[in-house]
């Protein structure tokens, strides 16, 4: 919020907001969203720790703001990202230039675990793999933006976007008459653009379009139910589909009705049981010969979880050269793949000062975050990676900045990230706003849910 000693002009409006609020209305508002995030459902879940799974998320009140012109190169540059990714997926699964080139080693694709054999040499309704593509971002500086990683497959979150935006503009509706900030609530109109824009070919008339949930305990459940109810769209598990003929079907009170696009919220393996897993409940027997021969799509497509690895994400900037002929817009943070053994070497080396991550890896689990860790955490890693290298990268512990938020004794700094949700079909869109996750521990930098952090509202000021 602040440069130097005064405040930073994206939050020049919210300096009057804060004075104006005593602690004691600070603390009711706080409770009132609790109390809305409560009576609404939005939970998460956290395994294996006894209990009840599903919790509150933390929310902040105090709202993260981009300005215009801030938001410009970030939509640019994640962007270009998202065309660099889908054209490296189509080139793996099929001739694998990129790969002929040298600039990707083949051991990183075709030795990858995401890497989907029963799906090489298909190109989906395109050219599109990754349909939505969440991008996660640090700043670091004024101007400096760094990627910390992609998610391809299912990124997560959206729900959190969407409904911190509703709480503030019930909660502070005099805010968003005082300042003119870019809707987010758009955001359910442009997914389903882009999953009928991605219809097959031999779709006849509007394509009917669906969300394929693992049903009511998975920990994004809630997600999934407030998606399918804004794109006005059938919420199924797998028990609810079949294939017959050249087709997937729905069965509805009405008879069996022919579905076109699957927005699938769960991983790979489970899709079909005929094809992967052979124990999956969860999905439809048969869905990929219909996928194969083009009489439906499925969103994202599988075997695009391969771009969410840790390793391959040290090339996407040679992705962005080699696709595009362009120049990266938002740097990678600077990484060791520890397969490497002068990496390794180092790795080892500065263990402590360095934070690492498996490359299959997410919601803060399986990571070192070095300055945080005792002596004996750092050595339990360290065995870890000794014993299988290729399974870890490293990268420094970034700078990274800190935002305006609410705690106990008032306003003061906290880290955060921030992962737009980037939409990927006929044309490439993304609203103006993302999650913004917070660290609410002071000085920490694990900013995950599952991990004690937060969310907040992310404004960009139109201009």
């Amino acid at each position: 919020m602040y440069q130097g000693t005064s405040v930073r002009p994206p939050y020049a409006r919210l300096e009057d907001w804060v004075a104006a609020m005593p602690q004691e209305l600070r603390h009711l508002k706080q409770a009132e969203a609790e109390a809305l995030f409560r009576r609404i459902g939005i939970t998460f879940a956290v395994y294996g720790e006894g209990g009840d799974p599903d919790r509150l998320i933390p929310f902040d009140m105090f709202p993260r703001v981009f300005a215009a012109r801030e938001w410009a190169k970030l939509e640019k540059g994640i962007k270009q990202r998202a065309r660099a990714l889908n054209a490296f997926l189509v080139d793996i699964y099929g001739r694998g230039e990129i790969i002929r080139a040298g600039r990707v080693p083949s051991r990183l694709i075709y030795q990858n675990e995401a890497y989907e054999k029963a799906v090489a040499g298909i190109v989906p309704a395109k050219g599109v793999y990754a349909h939505i593509v969440g991008v996660d971002i640090v700043r670091t500086g004024p101007e400096e933006f760094f990627v910390l990683e992609d998610n391809c497959r299912t990124p997560s979150g959206v729900s959190y976007m969407l409904e911190s935006r509703e709480i503030m503009m019930r909660m502070f509706p005099g805010l968003f008459r005082e300042n003119r900030i870019e809707p987010v609530d758009g955001y359910s109109e442009k997914l389903r653009r882009t999953l009928e824009s991605v219809a097959p070919k031999q779709c006849p008339g509007d394509p009917t379009v669906v969300i394929l949930t693992p049903g009511h305990f998975n920990s994004a459940y809630y997600e999934h139910s407030l998606l399918a109810d804004l794109m006005g769209v059938e919420l199924v598990e797998g028990q609810d589909l079949f294939v017959e003929g050249a087709h997937v079907w729905m069965r509805t009170t009405e008879g069996p009705r022919r579905v076109d696009v699957i927005y699938r919220r769960l991983d790979d393996a489970y899709i079909d049981p005929l094809c992967f897993r052979r124990d999956s409940m969860l999905g439809i027997p048969g869905l990929m010969d219909v996928y194969r021969a083009g009489g439906v799509s499925i969103c994202s497509a599988p075997g695009a979880g391969v771009a969410d690895d840790k390793a391959v994400y040290c090339h996407v900037p040679e992705m962005i050269r080699f696709y595009l002929g362009e120049e990266p817009i938002l740097q990678n943070v600077p990484t060791w793949q520890c397969g490497k053994a002068d990496d390794l070497r180092y790795v080892l080396d500065q263990l402590p000062d360095l934070v690492v991550k498996e490359v299959h890896g997410s919601g803060g689990y399986g990571m070192l975050v070095g300055p945080k860790a005792s002596r004996e955490e750092v050595e339990r890693f360290r065995a870890k990676i000794v014993e299988d290298p290729g399974n870890y990268i490293a990268q420094p512990t970034l700078a990274l900045s800190s935002v305006p938020t609410f705690v106990e004794e008032g306003v003061a700094p906290r880290h955060v990230d921030l992962r737009p949700y980037c939409l990927v079909g006929e044309t490439i869109e993304l609203v103006p706003g993302g999650l913004t996750r917070v660290a609410l521990t002071e000085g920490s930098l694990v900013v995950n849910s599952s991990q004690g952090g937060g969310v907040k509202d992310t404004w960009v000021l139109a201009e």
